[in-house]
C-alpha cells in the first residue's frame, strides 16, 4: 500500500492546522492510501546539529545521520509517497519546530559538491498554512527559504492555505481586542467548511496520484 507522512508543525492537538491534516488524511485514507500522522511538538528532537555525519567522503547519506527521537520519522518519510507539510504562521513564518525539522529533512539532499538537492525519492508535496491573516492582508512567507529546496528535491509542491482563522474559541477571555470576533465568525462561517472540503480533496488527489 502506497503511504503518505503528514508532518504537523503546530502546537494544538484539535485546533485548525490539526484539522485541516486530519481532513487530508480522511481524504486519502478514503483514496486507498495509508497514513501516518506526526506531531512535531511531541518528539524531543533538535535542529541541524551541523555534525556534517551526511557530507562524510564516500559514506555521504541523503537522511540526517544524527540519532534522536526525529530519526525514525525521518527514515519513513525517506521510504514515503508522498509528504504533507501542516505548520500556523507565527510572525508571518512557520513554527519553530516546523522549520527546525526541515533543516534535519533538507540539508541531507545538499551536495556541496555541485550545490544540487537529492532526495532519496522524489515524491508528491502538498504545504498547509493556517493564519490569522486574510488573501488581503497578511505578512506570511510559507515555508520561505525551505520551499525551493522542497521543489528541487521532491517537486514542485501543492499550497493549500486557511486565511483568517479562530485562534481561540472564545474571545471573550483573552486580550484580543485588535480582533473583531464577528468579523471572525462570518469568516468561519462562510469559509471553514470549504476550507476543511479543500483538505479532504486534496487527501484524495494525493493518494489517487500515488496509487495510479
Amino acid at each position: 500500500m502506497k503511504k503518505i507522512m503528514i508532518i504537523d508543525g503546530g502546537p494544538r492537538k484539535n485546533m485548525n492546522t490539526a484539522i485541516m491534516l486530519e481532513k487530508f488524511a480522511e481524504g486519502a485514507r478514503e483514496a486507498g492510501a495509508e497514513v501516518k500522522i506526526v506531531r512535531l511538538y511531541g518528539i524531543d528532537y533538535k535542529g541541524c546539529m551541523s555534525c556534517m555525519a551526511c557530507k562524510i567522503k564516500d559514506r555521504a547519506s541523503n537522511v540526517c545521520k544524527f540519532k534522536d527521537a526525529l530519526t525514525p520519522v525521518l527514515d519513513e518519510i525517506a521510504q514515503a509517497d508522498g509528504l504533507v507539510l501542516g505548520s500556523p504562521i507565527y510572525f508571518g513564518d512557520v513554527t519553530g519546530q516546523m522549520r527546525t525539522f526541515l533543516e534535519r529533512l533538507a540539508f541531507p539532499w545538499l551536495s556541496y559538491n555541485d550545490y544540487s538537492l537529492t532526495a532519496p525519492k522524489r515524491m508528491p508535496v502538498m504545504l498547509i498554512e493556517t493564519m490569522n491573516g486574510t488573501p488581503e492582508r497578511n505578512n506570511s512567507q510559507g515555508y520561505g527559504s525551505m520551499e525551493p529546496c522542497i521543489a528541487a528535491a521532491l517537486g514542485e509542491p501543492e499550497r493549500l492555505i486557511a486565511y483568517n482563522t479562530y485562534q481561540v474559541k472564545s474571545y471573550d477571555r483573552f486580550e484580543l481586542a485588535g480582533f473583531s470576533e464577528e468579523a471572525k465568525r462570518q469568516w468561519r462561517d462562510e469559509h471553514w467548511e470549504q476550507d476543511q472540503q479543500r483538505a479532504f480533496e486534496a487527501g484524495k488527489r494525493m493518494a489517487e496520484k500515488i496509487m495510479a
